[in-house]
């Protein structure tokens, strides 16, 4: 029965992040830390991109695929908000680069050692602490047990909520025979796509240079499409609205994030407890989540390293969780029509500030300006309503759609 002092489950953007930094040198504490990942195959999450803003000069820019100084936002008749955030930069970050990094500090470690099982289960333990149960390559029964025990695993079922959209998504790296994307912008949201008929729809476009880039089809609504519905929507994308024909598709991506006002427990038990989506890191209102992880992370081990315990708090504020049940219900209900609400916040607010808003780390009166510039009427009505709502729980989610976010975990 091997033993450590803290146990992570998955090594995600979620575990790979909090291994990073209780592995970190200088401990007040030292911690043995076991991490356990899938085996290969289905339960092991496949490469995938994670994007987040920050000024230069961040821990994890060794290892970033680009970076992009302008952000743009075009409305459905093609209206582009061109914006230059300084200090800050949109970032990406593809997993395998990410993966890299930290395996260098992980194994330098001399308390740090890894595992590959199936996870059954991840409970308190009898005797104190927590335990993974699973089973290893062999088939053999094995169960792992610790101090702590951080789970990263995405959740099966989202919590019972008010709402609860889906963000999914598919993308594909496109290379093109001539020039056709802006090296130095990235698209956020380009609303020259269908809408449906409950949230919104755009496509996302991250350029490497003048003839590659990552271009994404999302929907945030109910349920996910099936896959020739996101194939259709790209080739519409790329052959009729920017013109790139001919191209080549290297990769592809796909992911579904909830989206919900139901609350994620950080923790699990006496001695277990739940990081990144699982562990309430994904914004509601916008899906973003990698950001949100490293602020978790950091609070975590600081905790730990310093020989205390580990916090239990939201990476994100209550007001802010509250202004995103408001959000996802007047996006669901039609009363907020979804492309103009992000156009117009893309024109009205200054860049930074607005991006501080979404990641969730905008101080009260930036939250306060930023709420001033939604539609107040629609807005109110939905705060009127949301006391009287029950939660419900939705149906579980397939195995297929099990969120891998871009952003996250």
């Amino acid at each position: 029965m091997p033993y450590a002092d803290v146990v992570i489950v998955g090594a995600g953007a979620a575990g790979l992040s909090l291994a990073y930094r209780l592995c970190a040198p200088g401990a007040r504490v030292p911690l043995s830390v076991l991490l356990i990942d899938a085996p290969p195959g289905p339960l092991r999450p496949p490469p995938r991109t994670w994007c987040f803003w920050e000024p230069p000069g961040g821990e994890f820019d060794a290892a970033l695929t680009a970076s992009w100084q302008r952000l743009r936002v075009r409305a459905a008749d093609g209206a582009a908000t061109v914006t230059v955030p300084a200090p800050l930069r949109y970032k990406m970050l593809r997993s395998d680069a990410f993966t890299g990094l930290v395996d260098q500090r992980l194994d330098a470690s001399a308390g740090f050692r890894r595992a590959e099982l199936t996870v059954l289960a991840v409970r308190d333990a009898a005797g104190g602490g927590g335990e993974v149960v699973g089973r290893d390559a062999g088939g053999r029964r094995t169960v792992v047990t610790g101090r702590y025990v951080f789970d990263s695993r995405p959740p099966g079922r989202p919590p019972a909520a008010r709402t609860t959209l889906l963000q999914h998504f598919t993308g594909w790296f496109v290379r093109t025979e001539r020039p056709v994307f802006e090296p130095d912008t990235a698209d956020l949201m380009d609303f020259r796509t269908p809408q449906p008929r409950h949230g919104l729809s755009f496509a996302y476009v991250l350029p490497l240079d003048a003839r590659s880039a990552l271009v994404e089809y999302t929907e945030f609504s109910r349920t996910p499409l099936e896959p020739a519905a996101y194939a259709r929507a790209l080739h519409h994308h790329l052959d009729t609205v920017l013109g790139a024909s001919p191209y080549r598709v290297s990769a592809t991506e796909h992911g579904v994030i909830p989206m919900t006002d139901g609350r994620f427990p950080p923790r699990a038990g006496r001695s277990v407890f739940r990081i990144g989506t699982a562990g309430g890191a994904t914004r509601p209102s916008t899906g973003y989540t990698f950001s949100a992880v490293q602020r978790q992370s950091r609070s975590v081990a600081a905790a730990l390293r310093a020989g205390g315990e580990p916090g239990t708090r939201s990476p994100y504020r209550a007001r802010s969780l509250a202004m995103d049940a408001v959000m996802l219900r007047a996006l669901d209900t039609g009363r907020v029509d979804g492309a103009a609400f992000f156009t117009g916040l893309f024109r009205s607010v200054p860049p930074a500030r607005l991006l501080r808003f979404l990641d969730g780390s905008a101080p009260l009166r930036e939250e306060v300006l930023v709420g001033l510039r939604t539609p107040v009427g629609p807005m109110l009505r939905t705060v009127a309503e949301l006391p009287f709502r029950a939660r419900r729980s939705p149906p579980a989610a397939p195995r297929s759609a099990l969120p891998h976010p871009p952003d996250e975990e």
